[in-house]
């Protein structure tokens, strides 16, 4: 059985909650930029009503688990902190504790949900089924994973090296590494579809204009989302403790990955309209796009 190191769990939580509020504050005010860029300038019928719910999903859940890690730090360094075997750190360590539990559930569940629209855009664009079979997959595996890694941490002992150990490290190693390769795969499809649109009406365009912002936009939103993923699976490859910072701080990174595509988006749509720039013969492709926005 492996033992944690880096810095103490009690620690860790404390970090966790910190630095999440710091960032969760920051999805909110990105949230309310996506509304805005959803309904500025729309008739109430002419709001994308899916991607308005997606929004509003990502920042309740985002809410959820912050309001739980809250509760988390409170009952562990207050309210049991005398009462509880071993004290804060044996309390922090324990993955079995509610609280604990419920905030990777809700952990899970953003991250299908944000896996889900990323392989829905790259649909849109490509308009075959065929480019998202493979990233469809690996999103049953995050699926199937998540499920079974919360599973676990429900039904393990107080010992805090329980989630390190070989039946729930396999789980929680295995969705880091699905979550991650879906994440790169439909980013990346997505990216080169636009930057193929892109070349082909550079040919044929009359006015100055580009849709690369928006490829550059979904680099850097799958860029800041991987790059996360990567610092949490590194930490628990080490069993380190700092993973549970990561993974706390992933909540609001998820929200603001999606809310940055949809506002640069909808500021590249404000500059500048598709429909007059791109002449007729290259309608084709520039549906293919004009369908991404409402995705």
């Amino acid at each position: 059985m492996s033992s944690a190191t880096g810095i103490p769990s009690d620690t860790a939580a404390l970090l966790s909650a910190l630095l999440e509020g710091i960032l969760y504050g920051f999805s909110v005010l990105m949230f309310m930029g996506t509304i805005w860029a959803l309904t500025y300038n729309h008739r109430i019928q002419d709001v994308n009503r899916p991607i308005t719910v997606v929004a509003i999903l990502l920042l309740m859940l985002s809410t959820a688990h912050i309001v739980v890690n809250i509760v988390r730090v409170q009952d562990g360094l207050i309210k049991y902190r005398d009462t509880f075997p071993g004290g804060p750190v044996a309390f922090f360590g324990d993955v079995s504790q509610e609280t604990y539990v419920i905030k990777h559930a809700l952990y899970i569940i953003q991250t299908l949900l944000a896996d889900g629209v990323v392989i829905y855009r790259c649909y849109v664009v490509w308009q075959t089924v065929w480019v998202i079979i493979l990233p469809s997959v690996l999103w049953c595996s995050v699926a199937v994973t998540g499920v079974n890694a919360v599973y676990s941490f429900s039904q393990a002992s107080r010992n805090p090296t329980d989630i390190f150990t070989t039946v729930v490290a396999d789980w929680v190693t295995t969705f880091i590494i699905s979550t991650l390769s879906t994440n790169l795969l439909s980013s990346g499809l997505l990216a080169y579809r636009i930057c193929m649109i892109e070349r082909t009406v550079c040919t044929v365009r009359t006015v100055k204009g580009s849709i690369m912002p928006i490829a550059r936009v979904l680099v850097d939103a799958a860029a800041l989302y991987s790059v996360t993923l990567l610092a949490r699976l590194i930490c628990f490859v080490y069993n380190n403790n700092g993973q549970e910072v990561v993974v706390d701080m992933v909540m609001p990174i998820i929200s603001i990955a999606f809310y940055m595509v949809l506002v640069r988006i909808a500021v590249n749509e404000q500059t500048r309209s598709y429909r007059s720039i791109i002449p007729r013969r290259a309608n084709n492709e520039q549906g293919d796009l004009r369908r991404y926005p409402s995705v």
